[in-house]
């Protein structure tokens, strides 16, 4: 298995999803198959100096449902960063996979940390 070093100093949150996305499927290889899930590991290191603007910490909003009526639970960025930089990471990169069988084994291959 081929390891991948990626440094969230500086960078934004998005490029670092993106680029850690585009690794884990294999996209960036001569032997890309979409069928398959990939081989390659994702090391993101320092995830608590990831960059965002000012705005995004108050007005980007992530929602949780409990499939209740009115249980519509929303937190912002700023409270997702108080509860940990990790799981915001995460999200993003999760959300960047396509979603099908094979996106839960990639993510099993992203380290983060």
């Amino acid at each position: 298995m081929k390891e991948h070093v990626i440094d969230a100093t500086g960078k934004a949150l998005g490029r670092i999803a993106s680029e850690a996305a585009v690794i884990l499927q294999g996209k960036d290889s001569a032997t890309y198959d979409p069928r398959k899930a990939g081989e390659r590991v994702v090391h993101i290191t320092n995830p608590e100096q990831f960059r965002v603007s000012s705005k995004k910490l108050v007005q980007k909003t992530y929602y949780r449902h409990s499939t209740r009526i009115g249980h519509l639970r929303t937190r912002t960025l700023r409270d997702e960063l108080s509860r940990g930089p990790v799981e915001v990471i995460r999200r993003a990169v999760r959300r960047m996979l396509p979603k099908n069988k094979l996106s839960q084994k990639r993510m099993r291959r992203l380290k983060i940390g």
